[in-house]
């Protein structure tokens, strides 16, 4: 193919910054509750954020990869013009990138979803005409876009008023907490297992029964139960004596402070297997493109881009993902770990369902939803409704921006190129 080495370093250029925009945005606000909240240092949210990254994108993200590659343009419009599918391609690339990198420096956390799925609806329908896109699959894309942050926000909201009633309002709240935490961390357990393990067994092909899986629950439970109440135990054993109600409370945050890394896990591990999985779809089309002569799955380059797309996110989060994670994790509502867990663990688990029908729900908008519904449920007063608007309104900013950009960018490489 023409050109071909010239596409692939362009796939992959475009592609490092856009993922840098991925990591300086999009992983930033995941981590802004654990730092925000100051649950987690600086050095165990970079261990999580590059252990679970890494993880979920390999072992949960290829249903969402394939969505992005070939499920809202169809590939076969291109059989007698494959520079065109490379040009698409190539667009949506650099669309997100300067959308993501501009919204980084605003400190708005945009959302990757958005700009790519933006980006693909404006280069198939505008350039290449309706019949180009799958609208069916775009309706549900942008159903999830108003449903995953409703819903964590709802499940936020019930979390974080279980939590005030069981514990924070009770008589004794420590003794309230040494009763109920261990509740809240079985729950952990529960989605950490849903997330992580049975994903690793289904991408390694391992096919288990009901029975199997329930197992398979129960023995990760216990081990997150284990290692969380040990924990735990070592912050109730600096209790020498009794303590008045304000210093309960700090304990009650050290213990919250356990499960929210426990939640964090589960979150960049969502993050990984969603946002990772799109970002790479794009570069992913084009290699193989170029490579085989038509866009196909093909193992060893989707595993080799996958790494590449978390060097990339990860290397945004460390050095320019502060702006994001100032905004989500104190700009909207003030966080404590206990707020921090319910808003991150009502996000994972709407995250990690919507990921396994392969639709490619925004992380970012989750979270937010989800912190929204932890400030909702402290009143209307503890949220800054100026911050929520002006987030809301990147949101609904960023499809048509995106869609724009990448119908410009298009044009350009057809005059570039040929």
């Amino acid at each position: 193919m023409d050109y071909g080495n010239t596409f692939i370093l362009l796939a992959c250029g475009i592609g490092l910054w856009m993922t840098w925009g991925v990591g300086a945005n999009d992983l930033a606000n995941i981590m802004s509750t654990a730092m925000g909240s100051k649950a987690l240092s600086v050095r165990q949210a970079l261990v999580i954020a590059i252990v679970f990254e890494i993880a979920g994108a390999f072992l949960g993200g290829n249903g969402v990869t394939d969505t992005i590659r070939g499920g809202i343009i169809e590939p076969s419009v291109f059989a007698n013009t494959p520079q065109l599918y490379i040009y698409g391609m190539l667009s949506v690339l650099m669309a997100g990138a300067v959308w993501m990198t501009m919204a980084s420096f605003l400190g708005m956390p945009v959302s990757i979803t958005n700009a790519i799925v933006g980006s693909l609806v404006g280069v198939g329908a505008i350039m290449l005409g309706v019949h180009a896109v799958h609208w069916q699959e775009v309706g549900y894309i942008a159903i999830s876009w108003f449903s995953s942050p409703t819903i964590a926000g709802v499940i936020a909201f019930l979390l974080f008023i279980s939590i005030k009633r069981s514990i924070l309002g009770a008589e004794n709240p420590l003794v309230a907490a040494e009763y109920y935490v261990p509740i809240y961390l079985f729950l952990v357990g529960v989605v950490l297992a849903m997330m992580t393990t049975l994903k690793g067994l289904n991408h390694f092909h391992v096919n288990l029964n009901l029975f199997h899986k329930i197992a398979v629950v129960a023995v990760t439970v216990f081990f997150v139960m284990l290692l969380g109440l040990t924990s735990i135990r070592k912050i109730r054993m600096k209790l020498k004596f009794k303590l008045n109600r304000h210093t309960q409370f700090q304990y009650i945050e050290d213990m919250f402070s356990v499960l929210m890394a426990f939640t964090a896990c589960a979150m960049v591990f969502a993050h990984g297997s969603n946002d990772v999985a799109i970002a790479v779809g794009p570069i992913t089309a084009i290699l193989s493109l170029v490579k085989e002569g038509q866009p196909m799955h093909d193992g060893w380059l989707l595993s080799g881009m996958l790494l590449f797309g978390c060097f990339g996110v990860i290397l945004g989060l460390v050095m320019y993902g502060r702006k994001v994670i100032e905004t989500v994790g104190s700009a909207i509502t003030t966080l404590t770990p206990s707020r921090a867990f319910a808003a991150t663990l009502a996000a994972a688990s709407t995250v990690i369902v919507s990921t396994s029908t392969g639709i490619p729900v925004s992380a970012t908008q989750t979270l937010v939803g989800a912190v929204f519904g932890v400030g909702l449920a402290r009143g209307i007063d503890a949220l800054n409704l100026n911050v929520i608007r002006n987030i809301f309104m990147s949101w609904i900013i960023t499809i048509p921006a995106a869609a724009g950009l990448a119908t410009f960018f298009f044009w350009a490489l057809k005059i570039i190129f040929g």
